[in-house]
Order: C-alpha cells, then structure tokens, then sequence
C-alpha cells in the first residue's frame, strides 16, 4: 500500500499536466527506498520498477502494459480497479488476494537481496533503458520536460546548463 505522501505527489504531478509515467515515478520512487530501507528485497532493478508500477496502477494512474510482456493482462486489470474507492465499490472488483498467496509473495520478496536498488544498479539501468531510445525520442522527452517544468524550474536549470558551460570552456 503505498503513502499518502506518494498518493499526494502523484496527484500533484497529474494536476500539473505531466505525462503517466512521471505519476508513476513516485510509485517506483517510493518502492526503490523500500528495497533501501530492507523492507523487502527485488531481485533486479526490472523486478523493483515493476512493482511500483503495478502500485501506480492500482492508486489510478492510467499507465499502459508495455508491449510484448507477459503480465500485460493483469496491468490492464490493475488499470481498470485502480482508481478511488468510490469507483472501484461501483465496478465488480475480484476478490482480494487470499491471505495464504499474499504472505507467501511478501516472504519470497524478502528473501531476495537489496543491492537492485543500489545507485550502480540504477545507474546501469537507466543507461539500459536510454540507450534503446532513439535522438529522436530523446530529444521529444528533453522538450516535452522543458514545457512542464515551470518557470522557476526552467531558470535554475538553466543556471545549472550555464556553470556546466562555464566549466568546460575552462578545460
């Protein structure tokens, strides 16, 4: 279950115009620190990304399965509960995870390590991910960042382009 503060932040994000992905980010934020702090282990970056995602969809962020992967079945029912109590009592919801299968899956998340949420393991998968994106979707994300990011947002990075400029005309 995630926080309230996750809840808050992802509303504020969607409140603010930016994309699904950036909602869910906080879900995936906040699943990271757990691995972090040893509530429970992942086993690779992937499987840690996952979970929060699942979370976000379940609190209502309409992210879509990605193509290609197993589990897009039970990522499209997760989108369609998700969603605020009021809803989710209107439309036929299954039955909650019997409480055998559930102890059963936070046991087996226990087990596993902790060093997924590592800043290297990180690091590596997000080089990973980046280097599947084309310039092109690249650059369409870099300006699409741009537009959402606010006024004062935008002058600091800015000053920050600015030192980095200034840093290596020095070189």
């Amino acid at each position: 279950m995630p926080d309230k503060k996750t809840i808050a932040r992802a509303k504020k994000d969607k409140r603010e115009g930016k994309s699904a992905s950036t909602q869910a980010g906080e879900f995936v934020r906040e699943e990271i620190e757990h691995v972090r702090e040893g509530k429970h282990g992942a086993r690779s970056t992937e499987q840690a990304i996952a979970i929060g995602l699942s979370e976000a969809r379940r609190a209502g962020v309409k992210i879509p399965a990605k193509k290609g992967v197993g589990s897009r079945k039970s990522a499209s029912k997760a989108t369609k509960r998700g969603g605020t109590a009021k809803k989710r009592a209107a439309s036929k919801t299954p039955r909650k995870t019997s409480r055998k299968r559930a102890r059963a899956s936070s046991k087996a998340l226990k087990r596993e390590g902790h060093s997924a949420a590592s800043k290297k393991a990180l690091s590596k998968h997000a080089r990973k991910a980046a280097s599947k994106r084309t310039a092109s979707q690249r650059s369409a994300a870099a300006k699409k960042a741009a537009r959402t990011k606010g006024a004062k947002a935008r002058s600091a990075a800015a000053r920050k382009a600015a030192r980095t400029r200034a840093k290596k005309s020095k070189r």
